[in-house]
């Protein structure tokens, strides 16, 4: 190995190192940092049903079943006989479950809102574009107005036409 080429690996080897050193956070490491393969998800498939989880638990519906769940939850627990109840008075395996139901479900109405928006965001941009074509429209149409309306002022109207035929007439008999 020649010893531009050594010089060069070195110097190569020591930049690798400082920026080894003085990575910022803010930026990505390499692509080639796991040996694991991320799983695929189809976005839009995983965001449809998100907003329907999100709608449904908009509902009465939903309202309805998590009263009656937790009805039946409390109630089992307080009045069944003592060796079949699994949670006992403070409800400690309750909150639990609903701190969970309560995790999954504000990520996923997130997401939900976040597709709304970009789908608002898009109709929105249509509708200024629309707009936008609509008022040259009407300007177009505003200049064209002006135009037949200077055009007619050097046309002869009706009543211009009347009145000089009237006074060609009277001079036609005053002769």
């Amino acid at each position: 190995m020649t010893t531009d080429k050594w010089a060069d690996k070195k110097v190569e080897k020591s930049r690798l190192e400082a920026s080894r050193e003085h990575r910022r956070l803010d930026t990505p490491r390499d692509l080639h940092r796991s040996r694991l393969r991320r799983p695929s998800v189809n976005t839009d498939a995983f965001g449809v049903f998100a907003e329907q989880f999100a709608r449904f638990m908009g509902t009465a519906a939903f309202l309805i079943y998590m009263t009656l769940f937790v009805l039946v939850w409390v109630l089992w627990n307080l009045l069944a006989p003592e060796d079949l109840r699994f949670d006992n008075y403070p409800f400690i395996f309750l909150t639990l479950m609903l701190s969970l139901q309560a995790s999954y479900a504000a990520p996923l109405i997130l997401l939900a809102q976040n597709r709304q928006e970009d789908r608002d965001r898009v109709i929105g941009e249509q509708d200024r574009q629309a707009n936008a074509r609509a008022h040259a429209d009407m300007e177009f149409l505003a200049r064209e107005m002006a135009s037949i309306r200077m055009a007619l002022g050097e046309v002869a109207t009706r009543d211009f036409l009347r009145a000089e035929l009237s006074r060609i007439d009277r001079d036609g008999r005053e002769d």
